[in-house]
């Protein structure tokens, strides 16, 4: 392999990345720089600054990204109503770029020629990754180790890891992948891989069993500025403080699991279990809201739009024309999505029961089944006639060709 000089590697302390920083200066003879992200992780992070240096790191970046997180990539995603394959709120697809964006800030700032990360030869996370790197910093070498390396499976890490003293947070008896931030937390691996299996009730971190959660429903109101959740019960929240907040009190009523087989960009199917509470309950909120304040060309075109977005995400484009492109869009579409939303958290399940904006386009005359003067209802019968006439044509001439 080449020498090179210096590595920044995306670091979390967990198993692929703890045996990478001595497999780099064994196999590349360089200087590595660990890197940390908090993106909410609620893990202590502090035990990793020693942790990384005696594994062999000159030093270590901690940064604190949870802010830029929410603010510029969740709620932007929130706005577009993104969710792939109909089910999987994308937790950890939308941290990988604000992660490897200050990777590659802080590659160009200690003058390193590569960039290196533990995503796995199998997952997503290798592309969003290097999307971003590519994006951003063209020149730099990138270094995916399970790529490189003749190391196959989890447990050969762990005796890889054992055989140099690293101290590493799994073991052969219950190897789960587990990612958080603020926004989830993703379950993956271990007795998980047989998605016959049900999964441990005990796993959870943030969410309550269902069957455990309170027996009386709690009533919750979410305000929206220009599709931005803002308040919780009239109470104004910044955004890190928002998520954290609906995470405790839908996490508390069991909202927010998912167990699903996605479809992996790289082409096999995988099966996680999710934890999103706080993002189940805003978007169920902000489409509620959108259903009374856009129009209906606007809002079906939009749904459109959100599958294509949700593939962005999850295939790591995000610093892409495309995407940028749609937000425009889609920023646009939110100029008039301000108001409140009333949903109700029970067992599980979270249902939306009120809707007001100041901006609404439903007018209860109109839908009234009651008496009313602004509709006639005479009138649907010229529209039916037109809209039906090319159905009654091609029945006209179905029946000719049948005599």
């Amino acid at each position: 392999m080449e020498k090179l000089n210096k590595v920044v590697l995306a670091y979390s302390g967990g198993l692929d990345t703890s045996i990478i920083i001595p497999w780099l200066k064994e196999n590349y003879g360089c200087e590595v720089i660990a890197y940390a992200a908090d993106v909410g992780q609620e893990e202590e992070l502090e035990p990793l600054n020693e942790k990384a240096i005696k594994t062999g790191a000159s030093k270590i970046y901690i940064e604190d990204l949870k802010e830029e997180l929410v603010r510029d990539f969740v709620f932007p995603m929130i706005k577009s109503g993104a969710i792939y394959e109909n089910r999987y709120l994308l937790g950890t697809s939308i941290a990988r770029p604000v992660i490897a964006k200050r990777q590659v800030e802080i590659a160009i700032k200690e003058g390193a020629d590569a960039v290196a990360h533990g995503a796995t030869g199998k997952g997503n996370d290798q592309v969003r990754f290097e999307l971003t790197f590519k994006a951003l910093k063209p020149d730099l070498k990138i270094i995916a180790p399970w790529r490189e390396w003749d190391i196959k499976s989890r447990d050969e890490e762990i005796d890889y890891a054992e055989a140099r003293g690293i101290p590493v947070p799994v073991s052969k008896a219950k190897p789960y992948s587990m990612d958080r931030n603020l926004w989830h937390i993703s379950y993956e691996g271990g007795i998980l891989e047989d998605p016959w299996n049900e999964y441990n009730e005990d796993m959870f971190i943030l969410t309550a069993s269902p069957e455990q959660a309170p027996d009386q429903p709690e009533i919750l109101t979410i305000d929206f500025e220009k599709g931005v959740p803002v308040a919780i019960n009239g109470q104004g929240y910044d955004p890190v403080a928002l998520i954290f907040k609906l995470n405790e009190i839908a996490g508390r009523h069991g909202v927010g699991r998912v167990d699903i087989v996605e479809n992996r960009l790289v082409g096999m199917k995988s099966r996680g279990v999710y934890e999103t509470p706080a993002g189940t309950v805003l978007y169920e909120a902000h489409h509620a809201l959108e259903t009374i304040t856009l129009d209906r060309d606007t809002l079906h075109y939009k749904q459109m739009v959100a599958g294509r977005y949700a593939e962005l995400v999850y295939f790591g484009q995000w610093f892409t024309p495309l995407r940028q492109a749609l937000d425009a869009f889609i920023d646009q579409t939110q100029e008039r999505v301000s108001g409140s939303i009333k949903v109700k958290l029970f067992k599980g399940s979270v249902q939306t029961v009120g809707r007001k904006s100041p901006y609404s386009l439903y007018q209860e005359k109109l839908a009234t089944f009651g008496a009313d003067q602004v509709y006639n209802q005479k009138d649907a019968e010229g529209f039916i006639n037109l809209f039906g006439l090319p159905l009654k044509v091609q029945a006209s001439l179905d029946q000719s060709l049948k005599k």
